[in-house]
């Protein structure tokens, strides 16, 4: 049950001074507020035999009030250190938990939902700070408090009567053990379905279009309801185990009254206790309610939090299959690039998606990869990202293997624009100020032209500052593509890739971007995806894809010349387009 303390001992040991400082004065407090019961027995007897003065009266009044006021200060300081040690072991935790996120490739991604990750970084993070606070005081109170209280009644009251009124807690601490093995497991299968809930959340909202679109309402409504039914079924097998534990405690509590208040009324009828020694037993017993409730709680908490912290540290363990290598060369522009024999399989794939690659690019060239959809473009291009770790064969940039060159420095070079979206929910110009810090208004301006983005400036309700929405709802399918080019032309990369990033423009746009990007770009490497072939006809380089390996490549004139699969969809596209254009004009 402990073992949470031993898992963050790292923790401790960097905060040990504020643990140290709020645990000596709560047992400091528990210390000075057994003494009020005390001067409450002293002053019965007194009161009873008929010596009590005035003055003494005055005295003990004064003593429970210093006592009252010294317990009010003193809480104060240990609260601040204690509680104020959890919300940073929170916030350790949850910076920690995030950078470890970040590290992260797509396969871990593919192994984890989205909605699970979300509960481990909020509930389960939350489990662990209540932990490491009110933990710790349920930690001390059930077991130093009680200490503290039962060897008092020992010393001033009666060993005899102290020894009956505590024979029910054996009891308890046979029957809490149970109940905590009994709540670890089924917190984590509440946890667990939280995190599936979470996940089911998450997709329905990002999803509400398409739902919509095909009135699937109800189905949704109803997949939901079953999610929700699992949460709130394993939650009641939770609560079914952690009500038994205030009734328990009740019952054992009043045992001991009664044998408190039988067996000491006993004792004052054999003159073995004065009645306002008895007064002080029972208040006594009562003061020992809330560490026996304590000792139910502390079951509690400690399996609560454990579940979560195994949960966290699961996470936390998995170890990223792609990193960065020690010593990394950083290497200041990638001048070539070369593909040498490269194979590559996806982890969940059961044959190669990449084979017998051959290809080189050279500083300030334009390549061009078309080919039809699962062909391995996207794939090819997520090799010099790094997403995956590297397959056999030679990746080489300035002669250097990419698994040799420092991560930071590699994806510092390349200005990526995927074929998903992704925009955050911020205005417009944030999403593009996201690809540089600090890029000048000029840097901002020349961004959104390169983008062909300009004249839909003045078309936003807000301009610039106009919001984007949730995965940029507010926008069209060409507006969210052009933002995202802009975010990664403001970064003036040494490497631009985009990935079928053009797809959503209208043909004439699509031109505008093309000219304005090898006009801007002379003497960097740009490198693009897409199954417009007019999008790359002007590129130094063109490779045609098929089932994972480079199947034509040349100039577009070249590739013209070879009667195949290139020249077909060209020609094929170029009809359209006419055919698109005289109706137009019809």
């Amino acid at each position: 049950m402990f073992s949470i303390f031993f898992k963050l001992k790292w923790f401790f040991k960097e905060h040990w001074k504020s643990y140290t400082i709020a645990i000596i004065l709560l047992i400091f407090v528990g210390f000075i507020e057994v003494l009020p019961p005390r001067i409450l027995g002293m002053f019965i007897d007194e009161l009873t035999i008929g010596s009590l003065t005035s003055n003494k009266t005055l005295v003990y009044i004064l003593g429970v009030a210093g006592i009252t006021i010294s317990t009010y200060i003193i809480t104060y300081f240990w609260m601040y250190k204690l509680f104020g040690g959890a919300n940073i072991l929170e916030l350790k935790l949850r910076s920690k938990f995030m950078n470890h996120l970040f590290k992260m490739t797509p396969t871990f991604f593919e192994k984890n939902k989205t909605g699970d990750l979300m509960a481990r970084a909020t509930n389960d993070l939350k489990a662990v700070s209540v932990t490491a606070g009110f933990g710790i005081l349920t930690l001390v109170d059930s077991t130093i408090f009680m200490l503290t209280i039962l060897i008092t009644m020992v010393i001033t009251v009666s060993w005899k009567l102290t020894l009956a009124a505590i024979l029910p807690l054996p009891i308890m601490a046979i029957i809490m053990q149970i109940y905590g093995e009994r709540i670890h497991k089924r917190f984590m299968e509440a946890q667990d379905a939280f995190g599936d809930m979470n996940d089911s959340v998450l997709q329905s909202i990002s999803g509400v279009r398409v739902i919509r679109a095909y009135v699937l309402e109800k189905e949704e409504q109803k997949q939901f309801h079953h999610f929700t039914e699992d949460v709130y079924k394993k939650n009641l097998h939770v609560a079914k185990i952690d009500s038994l534990f205030d009734p328990t405690v009740r019952i054992l509590v009043g045992l001991s009254y009664l044998i408190g208040l039988g067996y000491g009324a006993y004792l004052v009828f054999q003159q073995q206790l004065t009645i306002g020694q008895l007064v002080t037993f029972n208040v006594y017993l009562g003061m020992i309610v809330w560490p026996m409730f304590a000792v139910g709680e502390l079951m509690n908490i400690m399996q609560r939090g454990n579940a979560s912290l195994d949960r966290v540290q699961e996470t936390l363990s998995y170890k990223a299959d792609v990193r960065n290598p020690e010593n990394g060369k950083k290497e200041e522009v990638p001048e070539i690039i070369q593909f040498q024999d490269v194979q590559f399989q996806y982890p969940s794939s059961k044959q190669e998606n990449l084979r017998d690659i051959y290809l080189t690019i050279r500083r300030g060239e334009t390549v061009g990869i078309v080919g039809k959809t699962g062909s391995g473009k996207t794939t090819m291009i997520k090799q010099l990202l790094r997403e995956y770790p590297k397959g056999e064969g030679k990746l080489v940039i300035n002669g250097n293997s990419i698994d040799s060159i420092d991560l930071h420095t590699l994806r510092g070079w390349i200005g990526y624009v995927p074929q998903d979206h992704v925009l955050f929910s911020k205005t417009v110009r944030e999403n593009i100020l996201f690809g540089k810090e600090g890029a000048v208004e000029g840097e901002l301006e020349e961004a959104i032209r390169l983008a062909s983005f300009d004249q839909d400036i003045e078309m936003l309700p807000e301009g610039l500052e106009t919001l984007v929405g949730e995965k940029g709802v507010a926008l069209s399918g060409g507006q969210k593509q052009r933002i995202s080019i802009a975010r990664a032309l403001i970064r003036k990369p040494e490497i631009l890739i985009l990935d079928d990033s053009l797809s959503a423009v209208d043909a004439k746009t699509e031109q505008k971007i093309i000219t304005n990007i090898k006009q801007e770009r002379q003497a960097k490497t740009t490198i693009i995806s897409t199954h417009r072939m007019t999008a790359v006809q002007h590129a130094d380089h063109i490779i045609v894809m098929e089932d994972g390996h480079i199947a034509e490549h040349g100039t577009h004139e070249e590739l013209m010349k070879q009667n195949g699969w290139y020249k077909e969809q060209y020609i094929t596209q170029q009809t359209k387009v006419d055919a698109d254009e005289v109706e137009v004009k019809a």
